[in-house]
């Protein structure tokens, strides 16, 4: 084991986690809002809920507990729970979406929350696209803008939450949400690819982050970083094998898992998880 590996080796450990998620029961590509959606190549609705069900036993099995929304039909996209929300300390920011062919999801979501006791809930002014462009690291949020979430939004995260917000800003339209350039993996660690965002965005990373993995192009293409950590075992695509083995030389657990039919629609493990984190 080199020197490199033993600095970076901790003793990992698993902290259960309350998810959300939504069965792909109306799922199809029957539009094109992102790079990866293609509505004239076939797609298996099949196959998809399949490997849905897989992950969703893989939280299980992990223990992890894991809600489920009802799908509402002419949704395709409801199934990745991500975008529905963003909850820190019991408080629920929702969701207003970019694109018309997902604006009902927001209420959706909201509803959800408000019919499951969440009491502090906020129907935001700004666009923002929930996890998909918001992600906690220890008590500091990172935010994504640039292809979906209005950057006016994070200084609305910001008094709504009451943590700081540090925007980051996408360059790249194949990573059009942070959550498909960057993961984090534990309280003060992260992986991203760098070319998904500006040079500014680059520095700032580089600044808080000077330790963090780096995705190669392969592994940020094969969707890589759209990964869930519970602090030891790392959910990711199956595909990201160079991400693989860097976490495990770090002390994860990488778990390989197959959401190739959701992947046509631009989705994989954390798009489909959202983290439901209590007060």
């Amino acid at each position: 084991m080199t020197p490199l590996v033993d600095q970076h080796r901790r003793r990992r450990q698993m902290t259960p986690r309350h998810l959300l998620m939504c069965r792909p029961s109306h799922f199809g590509v029957e539009y094109s809002i992102n790079p990866w959606m293609h509505p004239e190549k076939p797609c298996d609705r099949d196959l998809a809920l399949a490997q849905w069900e897989r992950l969703h036993e893989l939280y299980a099995s992990l223990g992890h507990h894991v809600d489920v929304i009802e799908p509402i039909a002419g949704l395709p996209d409801m199934v990745f729970a991500a975008n529905g929300a963003t909850v820190v300390d019991g408080k629920v920011l929702g969701a207003r979406f970019r694109h018309a062919e997902r604006t009902a999801e927001g209420p959706a979501y909201l509803s959800w929350f408000r019919d499951k006791g969440f009491e502090t809930l906020l129907w935001p002014e700004f666009i923002n696209e929930g996890e998909g462009d918001y992600l906690l690291v220890g008590r500091r949020i990172l935010a994504g803008t640039g292809f979906r979430t209005d950057r006016r939004s994070h200084a609305e995260a910001q008094e709504f939450f009451g943590l700081p917000v540090t925007g980051l800003t996408l360059v790249n339209p194949s990573h059009y949400h942070l959550d498909t350039a960057l993961s984090v993996l534990s309280d003060d660690e992260i992986m991203y690819y760098p070319d998904a965002f500006s040079p500014g965005s680059r520095a700032v990373l580089g600044e808080m982050f000077p330790d963090a993995v780096q995705a190669s192009h392969e592994d940020a293409a094969a969707f890589g970083l759209n990964a869930f950590s519970d602090g030891f075992n790392v959910i990711l695509p199956e595909a990201a094998t160079g991400l693989a083995a860097e976490l495990e030389s770090r002390g994860f657990r990488p778990i390989g898992v197959d959401l190739s039919e959701l992947l046509k629609a631009g989705g994989s493990a954390k798009c489909c998880t959202l983290e439901l984190r209590a007060s």
